[in-house]
């Protein structure tokens, strides 16, 4: 996860976070995570398992601000919070109008759940950083492997590609509730979201196990595209050493100490 003014980076055991703090150093903080909810019987389970697998790896912001104070959640910006109610207030006014369709009701709520993110990244460091979280990974990946050299900033287990299979199965499964039931309650909308996002989060599973499937592909191209022009910048030099801290701690608490070979491969392609 990009942060605002650093990076926050998970593994199978532990998190670890790295900051541009006030002063201008770089912070760092790392824990372990606590064993996930149903541990891996859960993995049998498709829809479930990756909803309590996303909620697990949310669980560890509080930690991350307890121990990292001045670390800044993407969600922590006056606008951003504002976006979410205003956004919120929209579409719960075109779904009571009567006029339109149902599925053009859906695809405009679907449309206007994207402003939060867009706002949050326009002209912030949190494009920046999710670069550096990009590149840093990926070139520590290709190194292990042998390789050398630049590596792109986008990514293809990036979050982003989860956009449009998300948007779509939302839009499906609110188009479907509502042919149900024209007004659904509370318990029917937060099924149906529940059922989206874990449908969405088994397509975006394939898809990092398929990366070079043609459909794999298809569906992920909304998200390179969201990654190549909104959602992540070029990092500066600065941001790349926030994001080599995070990488460094995190494998040091897996107990794969950084490489200086790393580290050199690292700065000299950035």
């Amino acid at each position: 996860m990009a942060l605002h003014n650093g990076l926050l980076i998970h593994s199978p055991r532990y998190w670890a976070a790295a900051v541009r703090d006030d002063s201008g150093g770089i912070s760092v903080a790392s824990g372990k995570k606590r064993a996930p909810l149903g541990g891996k019987a859960l993995d049998k389970y498709p829809l479930l398992r990756g909803v309590v697998r996303l909620a697990d790896a949310l669980a560890v912001l509080p930690e991350v601000k307890s121990k990292l104070g001045q670390a800044v959640l993407p969600i922590e910006s006056s606008r951003v919070a504002a976006t979410i109610g205003v956004t919120s207030l929209l579409t719960a006014v075109l779904r009571r109008g009567d006029g339109d369709s149902v599925l053009r009701q859906e695809l405009s709520a679907v449309l206007l759940s994207l402003a939060p993110a867009v706002l949050a990244l326009k002209n912030s460091s949190l494009a920046g950083y999710h670069g550096a979280e990009h590149r840093g990974i990926g070139e520590y990946e290709r190194w292990m492997k042998g390789g050398e050299g630049r590596v792109a900033k986008e990514h293809d287990r990036c979050g982003s590609n989860l956009v449009g299979p998300l948007l779509a199965t939302n839009l499906l499964g609110n188009v479907l509730m509502r042919r149900i039931q024209r007004k659904p309650g509370p318990t029917a909308t937060l099924l149906t979201g529940l059922v989206s996002l874990g449908t969405a989060m088994e397509a975006f599973r394939w898809m990092s196990r398929h990366p070079e499937s043609t459909l794999a592909r298809a569906v992920s191209s909304p998200g390179h595209v969201l990654q190549k022009f909104l959602t992540t910048e070029e990092p500066t030099e600065d941001q790349m050493e926030v994001a080599r801290a995070a990488l460094r701690e995190i494998l040091e608490q897996e107990g794969r100490p950084w490489e200086e070979k790393a580290s050199s491969a690292s700065a000299s392609s950035s």
